[in-house]
């Protein structure tokens, strides 16, 4: 997240397009920072074999699915994220629909969750700048698997993934203010244990 003019030594993470020279500023960034830095250093990370993987994450100039494909089209395939949905829920997005529209894009994955309370939601919406310990008062919190959606979504996510061919890592983060993490830890095994598919597929009798 570059500043959002030169001179500037403050990040500057634009989300509205009011006023207008708003709208400027984040093609400078576009433009003048975020692609001429991702094309060095995807030239780097092409040339050792490497993929860069975009964690999409608010107050990043990547942060949902749209602009993570922007990035990739200009730097190419050397480009892809890293699926984390906890950052994707209290956006409102769909994680299912981001899996089917990144699809090869996604080279690394994260099982964690969070989950956004409506009683603070319906009166100060999702944007939320509260420091995290505030529990009580904030929009959303990052929650263990499990304890922000429930176990028929965690089936849905690994599905879909492999509906698009991903077949690679699922790795456990926790930051749940709420739970230990050892615990937490060993609840998301056991969430993921029961919904996780570890044979390969195999052709049916239609196919």
């Amino acid at each position: 997240l570059p500043e959002a003019g030169e001179g500037g030594i403050h990040p500057s993470w634009i989300l509205y397009p009011f006023p207008s020279s708003m709208m400027d500023k984040l093609q400078w960034q576009w433009e003048n920072r975020l692609i001429p830095y991702w094309k060095q250093h995807g030239k780097i990370a092409n040339d050792h074999g490497v993929q860069l993987c975009m964690e999409m994450h608010p107050n990043d100039m990547v942060y949902k699915p749209e602009t993570l494909l922007r990035l990739r089209d200009v730097v190419g395939p050397v480009i892809g994220c890293n699926l984390d949905p906890s950052h994707l829920f209290h956006q409102g997005m769909d994680i299912t629909a981001v899996i089917r529209k990144l699809n090869d894009a996604i080279y690394h994955t994260h099982a964690k969750d969070s989950r956004s309370d409506p009683n603070v939601v319906a009166t100060n919406g999702i944007l939320d700048a509260k420091d995290f310990q505030d529990l009580e008062n904030r929009s959303w919190l990052f929650r263990t698997v499990g304890y922000g959606h429930d176990e028929l979504f965690w089936r849905d996510y690994v599905s879909t993934l492999r509906l698009v061919g991903y077949d690679d890592v699922l790795s456990i983060e926790h930051e749940d203010p709420l739970i230990d993490p050892e615990e937490g830890f060993e609840a998301a095994v056991q969430l993921l244990k029961r919904v996780i598919l570890t044979k390969p597929r195999r052709k049916l009798w239609y196919e």
